[in-house]
């Protein structure tokens, strides 16, 4: 149980550090750069037009890389909220608290809007309700997936457990 608590606190803290960053301290716009210097993929990105904020973010309106990193940035809010929900679903679980995955859900948001609230205070950055949607969108999807992963795995595991102890 202690180690479901410390996993947990442990991924909160990293939390707390990558949300303290500026922009310009968080930025892979010039390993992008780097990395995708004959720009990869660009006519099919181009295409791709996201709506965030209110305002339109494309290739066109924010550039090649920015837009590459726009996606990965809200890639990442997606499945790290979504590896916290499991988290806490798996803790709750542990802890045999009833309606585990509404509980994941609820503190998952809570820990994404307390997230957005503070990035109001780092310089350069700002707190967007968009992204604690996204990020509750993560937790929504990852919890259903893993549940249907969990309730598979189990269909599975069952018929080879009574197969080996009916020959014991």
């Amino acid at each position: 149980m202690k180690k479901y608590l410390f996993i947990i606190i442990a991924v909160l803290i990293l939390l707390f550090c990558v949300s303290s960053m500026t922009y310009e301290q968080q930025t892979i716009v010039p390993t992008l750069q780097e990395t995708l210097g004959n720009q990869p993929f660009y006519n099919l990105l181009s295409k791709i037009e996201v709506t965030y904020w209110g305002k339109t973010i494309s290739v066109e309106t924010r550039g090649y890389y920015y837009f590459i990193e726009f996606l990965v940035r809200k890639g990442l809010h997606f499945v790290g909220y979504g590896c916290i929900a499991i988290l806490f679903y798996l803790m709750y679980r542990k802890f045999k608290v009833q309606f585990s995955v509404i509980c994941a859900l609820l503190s998952t948001f809570i820990v994404a809007s307390l997230d957005e609230f503070r990035q109001t205070f780092v310089a350069g950055r700002t707190g967007i309700f968009d992204d604690v949607i996204l990020d509750t969108a993560g937790a929504i999807t990852f919890l259903i997936v893993f549940k249907i992963g969990y309730v598979l795995y189990q269909k599975i595991k069952s018929p080879s457990l009574r197969t080996n102890s009916a020959s014991d």
